[in-house]
């Protein structure tokens, strides 16, 4: 069981993934919250979860490409926020330099034990 815990944004690690892609993680037992900065540019390839995602942009824009074939589009400005359902395919492409909380539930196992090869650019 999670234990009531207080953080500070600036003193939680910065993991980079890739030269455009960076994260601070903060889990408890049932969700995840993740500030992601990105670097205009940055894109985010293909894939789907079983977690639910509520991405909630605080600066900047991302396009996210929904479905097996991008079939739906959005872009989300900062104050805006995408809801994205349990395995529900897409990708996304930062505008301009982004800061965004992702939440995810249940927590997202492939963040917290380093396997999420489609974000830091490796092969799958």
């Amino acid at each position: 069981m999670a234990e009531l815990a207080k953080f500070r944004r600036d003193d939680m690690p910065r993991e980079a993934l890739n030269a455009g892609l960076g994260r601070r993680l903060i889990t408890g037992d049932r969700l995840m919250l993740a500030h992601v900065y990105f670097t205009a540019g940055t894109e985010v390839p293909r894939h789907r979860h079983d977690n639910e995602q509520i991405t909630y942009i605080l600066e900047g824009a991302l396009q996210f490409f929904l479905g097996e074939d991008d079939e739906d589009v959005h872009t989300v400005h900062a104050g805006e926020v995408l809801v994205i359902p349990s395995d529900l395919p897409h990708r996304a492409v930062a505008l301009e330099d982004t800061l965004d909380v992702d939440v995810f539930s249940p927590p997202r196992q492939d963040w917290l034990d380093g396997t999420d090869a489609y974000l830091r650019g490796e092969p799958s």
